[in-house]
């Protein structure tokens, strides 16, 4: 058997592993499934909440449409987030971290599974959602660039792979804090890249650091192509910043692992627990 066909087995082998997971804890992921539901919707009634206080000055159909696209929007990206850089956390919940790590499979075949599955069950999450929210809200999508739109969500996945590959290294590192530390890197994406509101409205500092941040991009990308139904190739400029992105991250991130799995190993952190 070639080489490439086992390593392509590995990875479908990751995958399974997490598909087999999701099913273990069945009643979790539908409790979380709900509560992604309810907040989404919690969020999606400010628009018409503002439209009741203000009257007619104030678009409610607009702004619910503009905040389901951020909430949609901002759920896959952070699920993509969380199952990866949950890779090591995951490992010590199994007791299986040592094992994984000291198996001679090559740690890109073991991302790559674990990237494959954080998008399927990203995109799966969010279609789900997505369909609940249209339905109830009678969102009319008939003029929206829907193609559009999950082009810059799909570019937007690349660069946020990165910036997950990388992040996960912090429970590695960090065995009993790692994994609450990387929820502070998504607070701050959250905070600055604009899924509530315009990133105008930030403070100068802020701004700034919305710049970097490959969901500001997708975010404008995607209401771009949905509120205002932009042509695909309009849609460009906030698809070439997060592939960028995305080319840069990916291998730094590998690199970065790949050093840190090594430290780990020298050091004896892969025997503790989380």
């Amino acid at each position: 058997m070639s080489t490439t066909v086992q390593q392509i087995q590995a990875t479908y082998a990751f995958m399974e592993r997490n598909v087999n997971l999701v099913k273990r804890y069945w009643a979790w992921e539908l409790v979380w499934l709900v509560y992604s539901i309810a907040n989404s919707l919690s969020v999606s009634y400010i628009g018409l909440g503002m439209e009741s206080l203000a009257g007619a000055e104030v678009d409610g159909r607009f702004l619910v449409l503009y905040l389901v696209i951020g909430t949609l929007v901002w759920r896959y990206l952070s699920l993509i987030f969380i199952w990866i850089t949950e890779i090591i956390q995951i490992e010590r919940w199994e007791g299986t971290i040592e094992y994984t790590l000291m198996a001679p499979i090559r740690r890109v075949v073991h991302m790559a599974g674990q990237t494959l599955f954080a998008v399927v069950y990203g995109t799966i999450f969010t279609a789900i959602i997505l369909f609940v929210t249209v339905n109830l809200f009678e969102i009319d999508l008939s003029k929206a660039n829907l193609v559009g739109s999950v082009l810059v969500m799909a570019a937007g996945s690349i660069s946020f792979i990165g910036i997950s590959v990388m992040a996960s290294v912090l429970p590695l590192l960090f065995p009993e804090r790692g994994a609450q530390m990387t929820h502070i890197v998504i607070a701050i994406l959250l905070l600055v890249s604009g899924v509530y509101y315009p990133v105008t409205v930030l403070p100068d500092a802020l701004q700034k650091l919305s710049v970097i941040s490959p969901a500001t991009y997708v975010l404008e990308g995607v209401r771009q192509a949905m509120l205002e139904g932009t042509n695909t190739g309009a849609l460009w400029p906030f698809i070439w910043p997060v592939l960028i992105m995305g080319v840069i991250a990916i291998p730094i991130g590998l690199w970065v692992f790949e050093q840190a799995e090594r430290y780990a190993k020298r050091t004896g952190k892969l025997a503790r627990n989380g």
